[in-house]
């Protein structure tokens, strides 16, 4: 009897510690740098924001929670510049980081096309450098759907799990004070004045909260935006494409993390009865717990 009161006063010392370590380490991070960015945050913002030099500005503001990147390791949180990339209807966003005094990465993209006199369709996608992948948010309906809609988690970062799938609508965002902004005859392109130790006298730089004080705060954003697979805004994307920016002080920094997530997300294809398609994802947790899995099936015409 003695011995069994033993081992399960071990059993459950073991699994306090083992709690212990998983809150100090935090293991529902991903480990990923675009954990301390919110693409849902910086929608949130660029909602309110009435012109892309104010929506720089909230991006930038400690109080509200969406910017935690410290990418190059100094200590203090990084500025996030934003530039505006235009072709005619169509505007890139770009959200990037001056990492040094010759190195710049982005960190995320607003992409937006003008689809009619009174209509526009957005979303902001994630660097695969930052996300581990491309991360693809917009604005749910109002009934909390969106093509290609997968629901399930509230996790900030870049692996929400695929596990529900429900048809909706695209949100028409002409009516956001930022998009009719740039939409105006008069608009000029913005371009972020800013650069590397040159930043407006209103930003003070913090020191970044750790994961388990930032992750309740960025939570917040997760109901009105929703990630989704598909690129909507191709015409932006396109444009977009072949001007993106990378930093080999970031990648080489995070190059570890980066991989880790990658080689986590196994994708098999076979052929099943019939001649169909079967392709398997399947997302598994740093502690190697299986996470989440997703199957698509592909009849053969």
């Amino acid at each position: 009897m003695k011995l069994f009161k033993n081992l399960f006063l071990l059993a459950v010392s073991a699994a306090v510690s083992v709690c212990a370590n998983a809150q100090q380490s935090g293991i529902d991070s991903t480990g990923l740098p675009g954990d301390n960015f919110s693409l849902q945050g910086a929608l949130e913002m660029f909602q309110k924001a009435a012109s892309p030099e104010d929506f720089e500005k909230l991006i930038n503001e400690e109080n509200n929670n969406v910017n935690n990147l410290d990418l190059n390791g100094d200590g203090d949180v990084d500025y996030v510049k934003v530039i505006d990339k235009v072709d005619k209807e169509v505007h890139a966003l770009v959200l990037q980081v001056s990492v040094s005094e010759t190195e710049n990465q982005d960190i995320a993209v607003i992409e937006i096309e003008k689809t009619g006199d009174e209509n526009a369709i957005l979303q902001i996608i994630g660097d695969e450098d930052i996300y581990g992948e491309q991360v693809i948010v917009e604005p749910a309906s109002e009934d909390g759907g969106a093509f290609n809609f997968y629901g399930g988690s509230t996790h900030s970062g870049p692996s929400a799990d695929a596990v529900q799938q429900r048809n909706g609508i695209v949100a028409n965002v002409w009516l956001w004070p930022s998009v009719r902004f740039i939409y105006a005859p008069a608009y000029r392109p913005w371009i972020s004045p800013w650069r590397w130790h040159l930043y407006p006298v209103w930003w003070k730089p913090w020191k970044p909260y750790a994961w388990h004080v930032w992750h309740p705060r960025v939570v917040v954003f997760q109901r009105p935006f929703v990630v989704v697979r598909t690129h909507r805004v191709v015409r932006a994307h396109a444009i977009y494409k072949p001007l993106r920016v990378t930093s080999v002080t970031v990648h080489t920094r995070h190059a570890a993390s980066v991989n880790h997530y990658r080689v986590t997300r196994t994708k098999t294809t076979h052929t099943g009865p019939g001649g169909t398609t079967i392709r398997t994802t399947t997302t598994v947790k740093k502690n190697g717990h299986l996470k989440g899995k997703k199957t698509t099936v592909r009849r053969r015409r």
